[in-house]
């Protein structure tokens, strides 16, 4: 099968995928995302394991494409253990050569050890806060109102929370978090809403951050 999932774009930025499902458009483009958009993609997550795999992901995303990362995520989970950050806090040297010679994965020394880094600052924060997503939930929007098409979408790459958000994890120490790569791990993480309006995942999406217990 190809990569490439046929589509018909809307000028309001959905499309029609092979299956005839509408979608926002970018699901369309590829063979992996369909799953990822109805069942992950903006669904509110309250586990600390998952929302450090998201932050660690979205860091080795920086200058590539999600689809990039997407496939080689278990890749990554294989060589990050999972994600366990009480785990990867207690990465040495050796990992760090380890993963550099881990051709499933992004080989890049700045962001393996940002991962790392990144693990030892969550393990604090837990310590600090009860749980990553304690800390995490704290700096959810408020809802928005009306509907969201594709200009909208387009001008959200920041918002003020992402920008706090990203500026008080790097006051703690953590590293890659930059306002938009924090706003496209929130996305992702369901603390907002981003299916565009006529998508059909987006009831559902809404329907679970309606249902969803903020921790």
């Amino acid at each position: 099968m190809s990569d490439e999932v046929s589509t018909a774009t809307k000028d309001d930025g959905l499309g029609v995928c092979e299956d005839g499902v509408t979608r926002c458009a970018w699901a369309c483009s590829a063979a992996e995302y369909p799953a990822y958009h109805d069942n992950e993609w903006g669904f509110p997550v309250s586990d600390d394991v998952r929302l450090f795999e998201k932050l660690s992901l979205e860091a080795f995303q920086a200058g590539l494409s999600w689809l990039t990362i997407l496939r080689k995520r278990e890749a990554f989970r294989a060589a990050f253990a999972g994600f366990e950050f009480e785990h990867v806090a207690r990465f040495s040297e050796r990992d760090v050569a380890r993963l550099l010679g881990d051709a499933g994965i992004v080989r890049h020394r700045g962001k393996i050890e940002a991962v790392i880094n990144n693990a030892q600052r969550a393990v604090e924060l837990v310590e600090m806060e009860g749980s990553l997503a304690q800390y995490i939930w704290r700096f959810e929007p408020p809802e928005r109102k009306g509907e969201l098409d594709r200009a909208s979408l387009a001008r959200l790459t920041t918002t003020g929370e992402s920008k706090a958000l990203a500026k008080d994890l790097k006051a703690h120490g953590w590293r890659f978090v930059g306002p938009t790569t924090v706003y496209a791990f929130m996305q992702a993480m369901g603390l907002v809403n981003d299916h565009l309006s006529g998508c059909h995942t987006r009831p559902a999406a809404e329907r679970a951050r309606a249902n969803f217990s903020r921790p």
